[in-house]
């Protein structure tokens, strides 16, 4: 990791009570300081809750971060790390059905796709626009933002807590 200060969300969209306090424990483990989520119950999911917790720490936490919590079943999170000096931001997707999606990200938050992915795109459907499609698709995360769309709208209006990382 390096010497260099990123900051970003983490937003559990949905986590079955059960599992609130190990998602509480896999994130202080990461941030090396005890985190007390504020659950609210997430009304896209009835039984399930949602928090959200605005970071600040090593570049490359919000990596370690969707990492550690994607060995969580039943867990829909998103993770976000801005750009900061010499580094892309990033996001990161997870859903139970669709595992984990990453995505680097301008200043703005739009999903940057590259060259080299596109030109993929492209050569896997030669004569096939619908592959394509499927290709870009795919390479934008649409589906864990059709999944997750739900829960995001759900979690407008919740408060915002912060951390800063101790270590």
């Amino acid at each position: 990791m390096s010497d260099h200060t990123a900051r970003g969300v983490l937003h559990i969209h949905s986590a079955p009570a059960a599992l609130c306090p190990h998602v509480e424990w896999a994130v202080s483990s990461v941030v090396d300081a005890r985190v007390d989520f504020e659950w609210n119950p997430q009304p896209a999911a009835p039984g399930s809750y949602r928090a959200e917790l605005t970071w600040q720490g090593t570049q490359g936490i919000g990596a370690t971060l969707a990492s550690t919590l994607r060995s969580l079943s039943h867990l829909r999170f998103e993770v976000t790390e801005d750009p900061s000096p010499g580094c892309d931001g990033s996001r990161w997707s997870h859903t139970p059905e669709l595992g984990i999606f990453h995505a680097t990200t301008d200043v703005h938050g739009n999903i940057v796709v590259s060259e080299g992915r596109i030109r993929y795109a492209y050569e896997m459907g030669a004569g096939d626009p619908t592959v394509v499609y499927q290709e870009i698709s795919l390479a934008l995360g649409e589906a864990w933002d059709e999944e997750l769309e739900t829960f995001r709208h759900a979690a407008e209006g919740a408060p915002v807590r912060w951390l800063h990382q101790v270590g």
